[in-house]
């Protein structure tokens, strides 16, 4: 049975999972103290996510991530479908940056997102090394958004 849970303690007993998403550990750091962390349990831990607050009408989802062996089985989307539910009555739009990668993109326009702008260079920009998502190699961050309330 999948059972999701808010962390609001030792948030960084996550963190190898943390690091499928964002595999930079002081980038995590800067928003995993502040953010809400949840985690999806189907007998054991599959997927987590960060949300933060960005105003008071915005929130934004800065990392999720499913352990290999159980993506493409829905746990991402039920997390999604989750916190869009747990942040309709607080904010009206959830944003989500990724890199630009089709699947990726594809993934989240097929949980209600839809391409909002981009932050040129940014992966080039605040990461240490040069980032990829298979082949691909990251360089500016794609914004999506999702409006909570429709």
């Amino acid at each position: 049975m999948v059972k999701i849970e808010r962390i609001t303690e030792n948030k960084k007993q996550f963190l190898d999972l943390l690091l499928l998403a964002d595999e930079q550990e002081n980038m995590i750091d800067k928003y995993l103290p502040g953010g809400d962390l949840f985690a999806l349990y189907d007998d054991d831990l599959k997927s987590v996510c960060v949300v933060v607050s960005v105003n008071s009408e915005t929130c934004e989802l800065k990392n999720i991530a499913t352990y290999g062996k159980y993506q493409g089985k829905g746990y991402g989307s039920a997390l999604i479908d989750f916190i869009s539910d747990f942040y309709k009555n607080d904010y009206k739009t959830m944003l989500v940056g990724t890199g630009e990668t089709p699947a990726i993109l594809s993934f989240y326009e097929g949980c209600g997102f839809e391409i909002s702008h981009r932050v040129k260079n940014f992966f080039t920009d605040n990461y240490d090394h040069p980032m990829f998502e298979g082949d691909i190699q990251l360089v500016d961050m794609i914004y999506l958004k999702k409006d909570l309330q429709k």
